[in-house]
């Protein structure tokens, strides 16, 4: 991420305890130091999410053009998220259709972090109807925050999953993604709503690998809706490779352990072949790539 645009106050939080810092900083500099470290780590795609908050993190609507412009080194390995948040451009609806265009290929939304709930465009505001609407016409999946955030400013009472369910509801056909499963607080509400809704799913960035289960003891019944990630190189995540090898999804037991890992892996392809589908170039991809996909 461009993290010239950041506030001192939310930069120093990220510099905080990371002891590759200075290696965060070139591979946000230079896309073919990061797709290095990418093959390095056996890692076959990446979200690389952004999103426009400029009020508590600094992140200015220029922040599509930067991650559109980073992902265009290789738009098969890198996938470029944006944002749109009502308020900062004059038409919202005209700003997803520009970034659809630009390259960008999903849309970041972190309520706590805009200070807007989800569900806002039930009290008149347009313009965040007019991103639904846009993101739906252009196939464009809406990632949305769930769970708290220790960013000074944050505002996490608007990052409740239970306030993403209207959003499924008026938009059938839009594809929404709840970052971190709601955690460390709402975990129950995000199962229960990835369960309720089709178009609903939710990834597990950003939460520790050894609570995994205890935040989500069921996850095996929507393991075909779980999204991977690792929310790296944001604050308590401090390496990919860790996150990689302490993962614990498959500690179930040898049934459920066999059950749970097939049916991420079908769903790991099903989400390859979508974003294959959205990139700029055609892509060939084996259902035994042993390669990893990360955001």
């Amino acid at each position: 991420m461009p993290y010239h645009m950041m506030k001192p106050a939310a930069h120093e939080l990220m510099k905080r305890g990371r002891k590759d810092y200075a290696d965060v900083e070139r591979y946000c500099a230079d896309p073919k130091e990061f797709l290095g470290l990418l093959d390095r780590l056996g890692v076959e795609r990446a979200g690389l999410i952004n999103y426009v908050a400029p009020k508590i993190i600094g992140f200015t609507p220029e922040v599509n053009d930067w991650s559109a412009k980073y992902c265009s080194a290789a738009p098969d390995r890198l996938i470029a998220f944006g944002g749109v948040l009502p308020g900062t451009v004059p038409d919202p609806g005209a700003e997803v259709d520009r970034i659809a265009k630009l390259g960008i290929r999903a849309i970041k939304m972190h309520p706590s972090h805009q200070a807007l709930s989800p569900n806002d465009y039930m009290d008149g505001n347009r313009g965040l109807a007019a991103i639904y609407e846009r993101a739906q016409a252009n196939g464009l999946p809406i990632m949305i925050h769930t769970g708290t955030s220790i960013f000074p400013g944050a505002r996490n009472l608007h990052a409740q999953p239970m306030l993403c369910d209207d959003v499924s509801i008026d938009y059938p056909n839009l594809v929404v993604i709840l970052a971190h499963g709601g955690r460390p607080l709402w975990m129950n509400e995000a199962f229960f709503l990835v369960r309720r809704h089709k178009n609903m799913y939710m990834d597990i960035s950003g939460i520790p690998p050894q609570k995994l289960m205890e935040y989500f003891p069921r996850i095996e019944d929507i393991a075909d809706k779980v999204l991977w990630g690792t929310d790296w190189p944001g604050p308590g995540v401090p390496e990919i490779k860790g996150t990689l090898r302490s993962s614990t999804l498959c500690r179930l037991g040898p049934r459920r352990s066999a059950r749970f890992c097939t049916t991420m892996r079908r769903a790991c392809f099903r989400a390859r072949l979508f974003w294959a589908s959205q990139s700029a170039r055609p892509l060939t991809i084996s259902q035994r790539s042993r390669k990893t996909s990360a955001r």
